[in-house]
Parts: C-alpha cells; sequence; structure tokens
C-alpha cells in the first residue's frame, strides 16, 4: 500500500471555513439540511507544494470531526505526494493508470419529493443508475410510488435505494418482497436495528445486493467480509479513516467477494475529488454515489464534470483541487 511519505515533514498548515447553500434541502431518516458547512484544509511544504483536504464531519454519515480531520489531513498530504511524483492522485493510488472517468448514479432525493420529470432528465442525462431515499413514508405506498416512476424508466436503467435504516426487520421484508417486480439495482441500509444475521437472511432472500453504509460504524469490517452478511460496502473515505485505509477495506473486501462503491458524504468539492480519485482505483467498472455537485449553489472550487452519466476526473497531477472561495 502506498504511504502518504509527508509523515516526517514540515508543512504549514492554514483552514479556511465555508458554509455553501443548498440548492434544495438534503434529507435523510433524521433530518434535513439547507446549508453544507465545513473546512478546507491547506497544507504547504517548504519547497512550495500546496495540498489540499476537506474536513466535513456529518453525524448522519457516521462522520465525526476527529475522523474528518484525519481524512484532510491525509488526503493533502496525498494530493502533495502524487504533485511530487506528477502524476494524478487516482494513479499514484492504484500504482499505475487509472481510467479518466466512473460511472455515477444520479442522486434523486427523497422519494416523496421526486418528480416524473426530475426521472426523466435523469435518463436524458445518461444516468443508468437512480439513486432514491426511501423509508420515509408508508411501505404500501413507497412501493406504489416506485412501480410508478419505474414504469416511466428506459430498458437498462435501475433504482439505487437507499432506506437510512428505516424498517424493522418485518417491515424491510415486506418491502422486500415487493420489489421484486420493480427494477432494483440495490438496496442500502434497511434495518433500523441491524445486525449481521438479519442482514444475512434478507440478503438471501433477494437477488441484488443489500448495501451498508452508515451502520459500516457499528461493524468490525472482518466480521461483514467474513459472514457475507451483505453483497455491498458502500465506502466514504472519511469513516474509514482516510483513502489509504479505504484502499485496504477495498481489497479485503475483494478478495471476499463483496462489492465497494464509493459515495460521498455531500463533502464540497474538494472532498468530493478525493472521493472519485478513490473510485477510479478500487472499483472502475462500477456505478458510484458521487453526482452531488450538483445539489451546491456555490462550491469550494470547480467540480468535475458529470457527462453521460460519467464523472471525468482531470489528468493534472495530484487531487486536482484549486480553491474558488472569496
Amino acid at each position: 500500500m502506498p504511504d502518504a511519505g509527508l509523515s516526517g515533514e514540515a508543512v504549514v498548515a492554514h483552514r479556511i471555513p465555508y458554509r455553501l447553500p443548498l440548492r434544495r434541502p438534503w434529507r435523510w431518516a433524521g433530518g434535513e439540511m439547507n446549508e453544507r458547512c465545513g473546512t478546507l484544509l491547506r497544507l504547504e511544504t517548504p519547497d512550495g507544494y500546496v495540498g489540499w483536504g476537506d474536513i466535513a464531519p456529518f453525524p448522519a454519515v457516521a462522520i465525526g470531526p476527529d475522523q474528518a480531520l484525519a481524512h484532510a489531513d491525509q488526503c493533502a498530504r496525498l494530493d502533495i505526494a502524487a504533485q511530487r511524483a506528477g502524476v494524478p492522485l487516482a494513479a499514484w493510488l492504484g500504482g499505475g493508470a487509472a481510467p479518466p472517468a466512473v460511472a455515477v448514479n444520479a442522486a434523486l432525493g427523497d422519494l416523496a419529493g421526486i418528480s416524473p420529470e426530475a426521472v426523466q432528465t435523469a435518463c436524458e442525462l445518461g444516468f443508468d443508475i437512480l439513486k432514491i431515499k426511501v423509508g420515509r413514508g408508508a411501505p404500501a405506498e413507497e412501493i406504489t410510488r416506485l412501480g410508478e416512476l419505474a414504469a416511466r424508466l428506459p430498458a437498462g436503467v435501475g433504482l439505487r435505494l437507499d432506506a437510512n435504516r428505516s424498517w424493522d426487520e418485518a417491515a424491510a421484508r415486506r418491502f422486500l418482497d415487493a420489489c421484486r417486480d420493480l427494477p432494483v439495482e440495490s438496496l442500502e441500509e434497511p434495518l433500523r436495528r441491524p445486525t449481521l444475521a438479519a442482514l444475512g437472511t434478507l440478503q438471501e432472500s433477494v437477488p441484488f445486493p443489500l448495501s451498508l453504509d452508515e451502520s459500516l460504524a457499528d461493524f468490525f469490517a472482518a466480521d461483514c467480509l467474513a459472514g457475507a452478511a451483505v453483497r455491498r460496502l458502500v465506502i466514504k473515505p472519511a469513516r474509514q479513516g482516510g483513502l489509504l485505509a479505504s484502499l485496504e477495506l477495498a481489497r479485503r473486501a475483494r478478495d471476499a467477494g463483496v462489492e465497494c462503491v464509493v459515495t460521498s458524504a455531500l463533502e464540497s468539492t474538494c472532498g468530493l475529488l478525493a472521493a472519485a480519485h478513490l473510485a477510479a482505483v478500487i472499483a472502475p467498472a462500477a456505478a458510484h454515489g458521487l453526482a452531488t455537485a450538483d445539489w451546491f449553489a456555490a462550491d469550494t472550487g470547480t467540480p468535475p464534470p458529470v457527462t453521460a452519466g460519467r464523472l471525468f476526473l482531470s489528468d493534472r497531477p495530484g487531487l486536482g483541487f484549486h480553491p474558488r472561495l472569496s
């Protein structure tokens, strides 16, 4: 595994707080927010290299301030290391060439607020996977609503559902049974109080992957992998302890036959770029949850372009982040 290579080097650190308004409320099972707050971390070496990281704690997805800071510090150091090597961060992390783009899902938000026009637009923009948050309404009503939306989908477009730990086991089973006739690509976090045994039983009952996201913080990753409780892990780099720990988790998951996708924790462009470089290394053929920049009415930098359902990374050395905060 690569090492940041700067642990013994003196760096000058600066922190730049930000408050970024959102275009629409970001909702989850425990609430909603209308702006994203965080801090950019800028590290400068004596020979003039500058690295960036995004300190963006988010309790809703089990990312605390200490984790966010550790991730940002490591990201900034890795940014500098890749710049010194003259390669993009993804190539440096992977030890070779990395793909110039990764597939991403459309992030449509809460089921109750999604219009048929939003679904049509996402499909016209080339997204093959549409992520929708469920679990806030009555399960039967949500299944009916999903059926109405699914009827409008072109062939080959799937629904990535996220329940945000909304159901008990019985409700989750009923919902999953009702999904059998829908084009469900996967379902994240079905259980309010998950256990590996209950998740494993649910996973055996459906043909598509169940995913662990915020519940990863409740278990040892080794237990999740050894028991094959679910078929997919959702990696948020800050929650895993940084990019290098995320790489190691993805390697262990691959060896155990468990899929991984990388998703944003609604970080600003700085954090989004770090997650995208990671995604290009660990699962270049998967669709990742990184098309979140359009939720921001203002941002810390220019986000990576998303075209035809693919997010394109810069070929510049390092992270490729340049701030535009006033």
